[in-house]
């Protein structure tokens, strides 16, 4: 219970420690580089000082200092460029065939220019020779260790997005399809009292024509709840002809239109074995009849074409309305998406579902042209 109630601000609280442990340890990285740096540049000047020593004891015959030769010795992690008076030059800790070109030894020295300042090695008011150098392996390393440090949090933070946003959507589903469970077993109690009661006006003397539209509603209510009750869990599909289902939607909802939207149809004259869940297939096509009316808003022509191809099926249906945007082509099928006053936004969504998720197609806006009409395309293997 104190979890949930403080659960925002404990989220906000773990989100600046983790922000203040990152920049510590980023600031802490960028000190010790900085503190490497500073010592790398005390060793060198210590080189250039034995360096120094080597000279004048070559000026005047003297045998050169252990320790100095210890010195010289000793670097074997820095890479250095020791340009002469002559314009000639020594290499150390430089792969020995790079050290032979000149073209590669220019581009070093100016990089080495860029991370330090260059060491003179003077004797007699005279620059013997002067020194490039550049940052050992070691530093280099660890130069980059902060942006290492940076992609390895990001990696781990988008782990962390996807699976709070793959858990929250599992949440979600779970509870769309115990509404969509609950919805149906609500509707089952009323449906069976109109059943009931639709037997027991038979009896009496009612006009027919009543009893039978009673009944076209009944079963509609049937339809609705097998529907509802079948998008809360995993259907079975059965092979069925797509045609015959097709048409039967078409017809159901083409008696209950406006006369003034234009109802035609093209299909193959055989039939196309399609593995389909009946009831939240003819659920789709409602879903993409009724949004086809809507954007003509009741007014225009409206064509459902069904392609027979090799190994798969196209049923793609075509009206005459105001037309989508190529930027909303997919935007259409997100939940919520609306462009209606009135409306939740989830007929498009919901039938995305039934095809891809349910009978494993795909769907998608085939065309559109703004002010002439869009092509929604539903795909299906053949059976």
């Amino acid at each position: 219970m104190i979890f949930t109630t403080y659960k925002n601000t404990l989220r906000w609280i773990m989100i600046v420690a983790s922000f203040v442990i990152v920049s510590l340890i980023l600031w802490n990285t960028y000190v010790f580089f900085q503190n490497f740096k500073a010592e790398e540049r005390s060793k060198m000047a210590i080189w250039a000082q034995a360096q120094k020593e080597l000279s004048k004891s070559t000026d005047l015959n003297q045998d050169i200092g252990e320790l100095s030769i210890e010195i010289l010795q000793s670097n074997k992690t820095t890479p250095m460029i020791i340009v002469n008076q002559d314009g000639s030059f020594d290499s150390n800790n430089i792969a020995e065939e790079k050290s032979r070109d000149t073209l590669y030894i220019n581009k070093l020295i100016s990089r080495f220019q860029s991370e330090y300042e260059p060491i003179e090695v003077i004797y007699n008011n005279e620059v013997l020779s002067t020194i490039y150098y550049g940052n050992s392996a070691l530093l280099n390393k660890l130069k980059y260790y902060p942006l290492a440090l940076l992609l390895i949090i990001i990696l781990f933070s988008a782990v962390v997005y996807f699976f709070y946003r793959s858990n929250k959507n599992a949440s979600q589903n779970k509870l769309w399809s115990g509404m969509a469970k609950e919805t149906a077993h609500q509707i089952g109690t009323p449906l069976s009292s109109l059943i009931g009661w639709a037997e027991i006006l038979k009896a009496e003397d009612v006009n027919p024509s009543y009893i039978v539209e009673i009944e076209k509603d009944v079963d509609r209510l049937k339809t609705i709840t097998e529907r509802f009750s079948k998008i809360g869990s995993v259907p079975s599909l059965e092979i069925a002809d797509i045609v015959e289902e097709t048409t039967d939607s078409f017809d159901y909802l083409k008696v209950r239109s406006s006369s003034l939207v234009h109802f035609e149809m093209n299909t193959p004259d055989q039939k196309i074995p399609v593995y389909l869940n009946r009831q939240l297939y003819s659920w789709a096509i409602e879903n993409l009849v009724k949004n086809a009316i809507d954007a003509m808003k009741g007014r225009g022509k409206l064509t459902i074409d069904i392609v027979e191809l090799e190994n798969t099926v196209k049923v793609r249906v075509k009206d005459s309305g105001k037309g989508i945007l190529k930027k909303d082509y997919t935007k259409i099928f997100e939940p919520g998406y609306t462009t209606k006053q009135r409306g939740w936004g989830l007929g498009l969504s919901l039938t995305k579902r039934i095809i891809e998720d349910f009978h494993n197609g795909k769907i998608k806006v085939l065309h559109s042209e703004m002010g002439k009409g869009t092509t929604i395309q539903i795909s299906l293997k053949r059976a």
